[in-house]
């Protein structure tokens, strides 16, 4: 819990103070909406008498150290039934839509499950709004995988909001886990499976609740506790109750059960699909086996899994512990027999690059990982537009914002990392002197902490090279525009350019599993605009231009009816003339890919603010400075705002006085005396923001400012108040906020 701190009573008027303090005690705090004429927009108004009355953060939700959010699991079979949906829940609800894909889930086509078993869980990635964590473990080989589960020993893991934002953003549906174990575990569940169907169906209602309001996409259930002949005998009927409600309540649910009790009620891993588990895997969505198997145990599944095999997940612990065919580097050798028979694969615990080897390695080490499976892991597409990534990793050793640095330090948020392309080294076929490989950095970056590198080499033999970065499938509107903004490295010399492939929409199918073929496909390079349409020039003013930083951005329009995008590529051609070989290195710091019509609508508004946990804690002043001393604030702010067209929302901090506070220009601090009258001003037409936010300000400086994120930060540690990205993209929606007033009452 949170040491004592203040806690404010809020009023419209000083005077009233008294009388409304327990009427409104546990209530948000409204903002008082007015019109500020001079620049046309709405400002809300809060207005707070400072008070220092003890009133703790509640634990589950809230770090005892910093109070920030956290993400929770919940321990007990009480505290499930228990559970109901609280203001705090807010903070780990995604708001990011699992995105359209192609082909989708429901295919039979093999898929790839990753299972996220990493020193216990809830790490770094247990804070909602970011941490400064140096050296963090990051995913980003998403457009390999179909289901990500977050996987801890707590009794119901709740996945963290950060990773199914990151999932959903690329099409990857995110799991949760139910895991009993050892005698606790089997007197839990004779408690909700010994008795009748009241009770089972309790606890499979609240799961589905659960899920729901998380918005997460279902469960890996574990039940590695024997069972009496009472209980096991009700598992069939529990998995299919649970599995009825979730397909009824969660878009795409999904239930799975793991290899451990068998229909006896014992505890014996089978490590294949057979007679004595399959009565479980009949009740649910998938079979998640043990690790320990050998190329027989598929062949025998083969007649268990029948037209089902896509939904038999065979597990390989990439640990390679036990009697396994191969982990660890030698993870394809497994992966090379379950594709071999149709099966679909679950791989276990890949973390271990991160955790068994160098840190300072670690994303040489994963792309290696990665880049050893990737023949027998097929992509899956993204078929919605708008299409906008700057290649963010989640993470930075600094933050950049349009090509601009405005802080320096470590900071790690799995909800800032944006689309991420296909991560490989292709080589030319023949001498293997052609070549191209791409990979994240955190050297440079045009918005967020990382940007891509590309480096390669062109023989002299050859006059380009180019390298796919997205799969797609996506109907073409009339009209759609691209923007690629890139910077060449070092004495480069090569052209660069966009490319695209479609192929023809009537034999795509829009909506059904679809093949194009080589006759049905065809491969753009559109010509860069050299000035923007004049209604777009908001959005595309500087095509063509030196930005800051060193980088270009090239703009294009493509008219092309009846086609679907199928491919994103960048293309890199020797200048004419040239003979020789060419080395080059490219970094993109970002790609969009928009439909021309969506651009041209208003802008989104945020309404609805309100702030509640709002707390006081007494600073210290600074040498020289003069009573009263600096106070600390932390409070939470709520709004509503349409997703659709928004990228991130950004919050700024203003002094009472008005007078700048430091930071970035333009923002400001904001400064209250104690046991005043103070006013936090937040402009409704905020670039970036969430439904909930925890904002709290350090003791040791008032001055706070933010990202393109949304992320404020202190002047004194720029990493220690974050907040996530939006669900959705588009195409720059930030714009320098107005300076919003102060008043000291």
């Amino acid at each position: 819990m949170e040491p004592a701190g203040p806690r404010t009573r809020a009023a419209a008027r000083l005077g009233a103070l008294a009388t409304r303090e327990e009427k409104r005690k546990r209530q948000p705090v409204r903002l008082e909406p007015r019109r500020r004429i001079e620049e046309e927009q709405e400002e809300a108004v809060f207005r707070e008498v400072v008070s220092f009355t003890p009133d703790p953060l509640p634990a589950r939700y809230y770090d005892k150290d910093t109070s920030k959010p956290i993400s929770f699991y919940l321990s007990s079979l009480e505290e499930l039934l228990a559970w109901t949906p609280d203001m705090e829940d807010s903070f780990n609800v995604a708001l990011e839509p699992l995105v359209c894909r192609q082909p989708p889930l429901s295919s039979q086509r093999p898929r790839t499950l990753l299972c996220h078993d990493m020193m216990g869980g809830y790490l770094d990635d247990r804070f909602i709004q970011g941490s400064a964590a140096p050296s963090p473990y990051c995913f980003y080989h998403w457009q390999h995988i179909d289901i990500f589960v977050y996987f801890s020993h707590h009794l119901v893991t709740i996945p963290p909001v950060g990773w199914t934002n990151a999932a959903h953003r690329h099409g990857v549906c995110v799991l949760g886990t139910f895991i009993a174990e050892w005698k606790e575990g089997g007197r839990l569940c004779e408690a909700f499976l010994a008795g009748d169907e009241r009770s089972y169906q309790a606890v499979a209602d609240q799961l589905v609740r659960i899920a729901q309001f998380f918005r997460f996409d279902g469960w890996l259930m574990n039940f590695e506790s024997s069972l009496s002949v009472a209980a096991v005998g009700n598992v069939p009927h529990f998995l299919r109750y649970l599995s009825t409600r979730l397909h009824q309540q969660v878009p795409g649910g999904l239930l799975l059960w793991y290899d451990s009790v068998v229909s006896s009620g014992q505890v014996k891993w089978q490590d294949e699909l057979n007679e004595q588990n399959r009565v479980f895997f009949d009740s649910c969505d998938g079979f998640f086996t043990n690790y320990n198997w050998r190329e027989e145990h598929l062949e025998r599944m083969l007649v268990h899994a029948g037209e089902r095999r896509a939904d038999v997940y065979v597990g390989v612990d990439v640990f390679a512990r036990g009697n396994v065919v191969g982990g660890q580097f030698d993870t394809h050798k497994s992966l090379e027999l379950i594709r071999k028979h149709g099966f679909s694969a679950a791989l276990f615990a890949p973390g271990w690059v991160y955790e068994c080897l160098e840190k300072r390695d670690f994303f040489q080490n994963q792309d290696k990982f990665w880049g050893l499976l990737g023949r027998y892991l097929p992509t899956h597409s993204i078929c919605s537009l708008p299409f906008v990534t700057s290649f963010c990793l989640g993470l930075g050793t600094r933050r950049v914002c349009y090509g601009q640095e405005e802080a320096m330090g470590p900071w790690y948020h799995p909800s800032a990392q944006e689309l991420q392309p296909l991560f490989a080294e292709h080589r030319l076929e023949g001498d293997g002197q052609g070549w191209v490989k791409t990979h994240g950095c955190l050297a440079d970056a045009w918005n967020g902490g990382s940007s891509l590198l590309i480096r390669g080499a062109i023989p002299p033999e050859v006059g380009h090279v180019a390298v796919r970065l997205f799969s797609l499938h996506v109907p073409v509107p009339p009209k759609v525009f691209l923007s690629m903004v890139y910077k060449l490295e070092g004495p480069s010399d090569v052209e660069v350019a966009l490319e695209l492939t479609t192929g023809d929409a009537g034999s795509c199918h829009i909506g059904d599993i679809s093949t194009l073929s080589a006759e049905t496909s065809s491969r753009h390079s559109p010509r860069p605009l050299r000035v923007p349409p004049t209604k777009l020039a908001r959005w595309l003013g500087h095509c063509s231009q030196p930005l800051s930083g060193g980088w270009v951005q090239r703009c294009y329009e493509v008219n092309l009816r009846g086609c679907v995008l199928q491919d994103l590529l960048v293309s890199f051609s020797r200048r004419p003339g040239s003979q020789e070989q060419e080395t080059f290195a490219c970094r993109l710091g970002e790609l969009q890919v928009v439909d021309a019509s969506s651009l041209l609508g208003p802008l989104p508004r945020v309404q609805g603010v309100t702030v509640s946990r709002v707390r006081w804690q007494q600073g210290t002043a600074e040498e020289g400075e003069e009573p009263p001393a600096r106070l600390r604030l932390s409070c939470t702010l709520h709004w509503s705002c349409p997703l659709s067209q928004v990228r991130c929302f950004r919050t700024h901090c203003c002094r009472a006085t008005g007078s700048p506070a430091g930071g970035p220009p333009g923002l400001r601090g904001c400064v209250c005396p104690a046991k005043s009258l103070c006013c936090l001003s937040l402009p409704l037409t905020l670039q970036g923001g969430y439904a909930a936010y925890r904002y709290a300000q350090p003791a040791a400086a008032a001055a706070a400012y933010s990202d393109s994120y949304g992320r404020v930060y202190a002047a004194t540690d720029p990493y220690h108040h974050t907040i996530s990205p939006l669900a959705t993209y588009s195409i720059r929606t930030m714009f320098p906020a107005s300076q919003a007033a102060c008043s000291d009452g």
